[in-house]
């Protein structure tokens, strides 16, 4: 039964939700925007290089190699220093490096720019998701995670909506899919000047919280963290050996395989299916991430809602792996193509927030930290495998049914192991009161 919450703690939680989540929210959209963008850059990129798919697919995986190196020490310094001085360097450096690939020449200066564009992004994402657990309750969390990671799609329709003025410019001499790096790399570094000042590490230090508040808060995440190391009090090592911890790697890279993968294709997948010119590919892009925006929203409320997290899951996945496998049947049908695409846009990343949720159930302080740093770098490897192995198959076979088959499979494998992740040992969870025993997750 979920406890009766002051009024006080009503206060509290939407004081902080209306402080946080809209400027975290900005951030993963000016994030996901300088990931994106080499998708939409590669309308036009590929063909002035003279890159073949693979090596497209190869550049763009680069950027999990970077992402793999620095992703846990970035975490654990989210944890134990300071979040916002670490995540106003993460941006302002992405954003130099993001600047700089506009002016790459070959496939090696590429792939470094791709390499050092992960690098200096590495522990954005776990660190915010650590940040979140600084601010938010358990109960509270899909939600909170589900409202920053509303940014992805955002910055994709963004994106798409900048990409199809930016690709038709031609200023000094230099196409459009150049100034779409230059463009794009700015504004991570006008808010990595922010946020020193307009973020706070912990509620102790909120200023802007009245005092109580910030006692209230504070108390709460103290009690959870208590109950938490009652049960098990993990050590770093402990956390990355549990095979809960490696269920979810596995998940998070075939998950990250078929999204990274899509995502970095669709805009060619759009065009060679439609034959219709860059600027409106650009526009159609940012269908898909419509629908995923509001799966993701619908998803985390009804998975906080109900207390359940594994099947709200393990269902999206699967649908959008039926999705993606369907396609190849209808490909010469654009309208149903467009429909499919959508479909499983929504339902992959209306997932999302709700595995992340799940491993904060279990752990905290400098364990969570560095295991979530773990669980997406090497997640992140996905983001590797999956452009590369698309590109691989569309060069091998010359055709896009071999790589639609690759991405529904990967989702399809990934829901399957989800199913086998088990919350308390019956598949939903309940917030747990103060004073009785955290529900643990448990992989039968």
């Amino acid at each position: 039964m979920i406890a009766e919450i002051s009024t006080v703690g009503k206060r509290a939680r939407k004081r902080i939700a209306l402080r946080l989540l809209p400027f975290l929210f900005l951030m993963y959209v000016v994030c996901y925007i300088d990931r994106v963008n080499v998708s939409l850059a590669n309308l036009r990129m590929s063909a002035d290089l003279g890159f073949s798919d693979r090596m497209y697919g190869l550049g763009v995986g680069a950027f999990a190699v970077g992402y793999l190196l620095f992703e846990i020490p970035g975490a654990i310094v989210v944890e134990r220093w300071s979040a916002r001085k670490w995540l106003a360097r993460i941006m302002i450096t992405w954003g130099l490096f993001t600047i700089l690939t506009a002016f790459v020449h070959t496939a090696r200066q590429f792939y470094a720019a791709r390499f050092l564009v992960g690098m200096a992004e590495a522990s954005f994402f776990p660190g915010v998701i650590v940040y979140l657990t600084h601010w938010f309750r358990a109960s509270d969390r899909a939600k909170a995670v589900a409202a920053f990671f509303t940014g992805l799609p955002t910055a994709s329709i963004t994106s798409s909506l900048l990409a199809s003025w930016i690709l038709s410019i031609h200023w000094l001499n230099f196409p459009g899919w150049r100034w779409l790096f230059i463009i794009e790399g700015i504004p991570p570094i006008a808010l990595g000047v922010i946020i020193p000042w307009y973020l706070t590490d912990r509620p102790a230090e909120a200023e802007w919280l009245p005092g109580s508040e910030r006692e209230w808060v504070t108390s709460e995440l103290a009690a959870e963290a208590m109950v938490k190391k009652r049960t098990q009090n993990y050590t770093i090592r402990q956390a990355f050996r549990d095979r809960r911890t490696v269920v979810l790697i596995l998940v998070w890279f075939l998950t990250m395989c078929g999204a990274q993968g899509s995502m970095f294709f669709l805009p060619m997948f759009i065009r060679r299916l439609s034959g219709l010119p860059n600027s409106t590919v650009a526009l159609l892009v940012a269908i898909p991430s419509m629908a995923a925006m509001i799966g993701m929203l619908l998803n985390g409320w009804h998975a906080d809602k109900t207390g359940e997290r594994r099947w709200h899951c393990v269902i999206p996945l699967a649908c959008a792996a039926i999705a993606y496998l369907l396609l190849p049947s209808f490909m010469h049908q654009f309208v149903l193509v467009i429909v499919l695409l959508t479909l499983s846009a929504g339902l992959l990343y209306s997932c999302h927030p709700v595995l992340w949720s799940m491993p904060t159930l279990v752990l905290s302080g400098t364990a969570a930290a560095a295991s979530f740093g773990l669980i997406n770098s090497l997640g992140q490897l996905g983001g590797l495998a999956g452009p590369y192995a698309v590109g691989y198959l569309n060069d091998r076979t010359g055709k896009l049914a071999a790589a639609f088959g690759f991405i529904g499979t990967c989702y399809l494998i990934a829901g399957i192991l989800v199913s086998f992740i088990r919350i308390n040992g019956r598949g939903s969870l309940a917030e747990p009161e103060l004073s009785e025993e955290v529900l643990t997750l448990g992989v039968r």
